[in-house]
């Protein structure tokens, strides 16, 4: 297997499941950057260097505005966390990260989406060659969970048949009243035949555990060996989630 080198992340890109749900061809277009056949292909490494990797995978952040995405991709990526700020992503960004998953380089290539409605077209576009979805909502925010099953029905038209999808209920750290009990959050979740954390952004609770879930996934299905037991999601989720905010499948 070859070895190669991850370019620089170029901060703003252009504007741009679990579950048995038939995708519809042809109904979005690839982004600008989108690989074909779903497969995102490695680039040059740039002229600064980077991280060596083995495989590379798209994943996307979405939910409505204002539900902690782009601090739970900052406190992943940098391990900080905004504090004070609020940010609202025009359009699309994404960061790169590589991680070492059972020897193996991963990189993931994380795309940070706009949940405003006059972006929701652009964010179309970018869903078709992901190939994982962190759907978020925020605890404190009743309407941001109840627009999940909206999501989810653009997921189900826009994204590949066979996306990894995550169920994210994030800011449990929030001092405000929670809005969204956990059990209401599982109980979508299996609704859904996903699996489900709580997270917080603020204190890193779950956010790395999150991420390392979906790179074992997706290594696992593009370069399973044979005879090796199959990672299961859920599983991982609910043994090495902390607290009590893991899915019950």
């Amino acid at each position: 297997m070859s070895r190669k080198k991850t370019p620089r992340s170029k901060g703003a890109g252009t504007p741009a499941a679990n579950g048995p749900r038939p995708a519809r061809s042809g109904t979005a277009r690839p982004g600008p950057d989108a690989p074909p056949n779903g497969s995102l292909q490695p680039s040059r490494p740039s002229l600064g260097g980077g991280d060596f990797y083995d495989v590379a995978f798209k994943v996307m952040l979405v939910g409505d505005s204002g539900v902690g995405k782009t601090c739970l991709l900052v406190r992943f990526k940098d391990g900080a966390f905004l504090a004070g700020t609020f940010i609202s992503t025009v359009g699309i960004d994404f960061r790169n990260k590589v991680l070492d998953v059972d020897g193996v380089k991963v990189k993931l290539q994380i795309w940070d989406t706009a949940g405003q409605e006059r972006f929701r077209s652009v964010t179309h576009a970018y869903y078709r060659d992901a190939h994982a979805l962190l759907l978020l909502y925020d605890v404190t925010s009743k309407a941001s969970f109840d627009n999940i099953q909206a999501w989810l029905t653009e997921i189900q038209e826009y994204a590949q048949h066979n996306v990894v999808l995550m169920l994210l209920g994030n800011k449990v750290d929030s001092a405000h009243e929670h809005k969204v009990k956990r059990e209401d959050g599982e109980k979508l979740a299996k609704e859904y035949g996903l699996p489900f954390m709580e997270t917080s952004a603020k204190t890193g609770l779950n956010v790395d555990l999150a991420f390392t879930g979906i790179a074992k996934e997706l290594k696992q299905r593009s370069m399973k060996a044979p005879g090796e037991p199959r990672f299961r999601l859920h599983d991982y989720v609910k043994r090495e989630g902390r607290g009590d905010s893991c899915c019950r499948p």
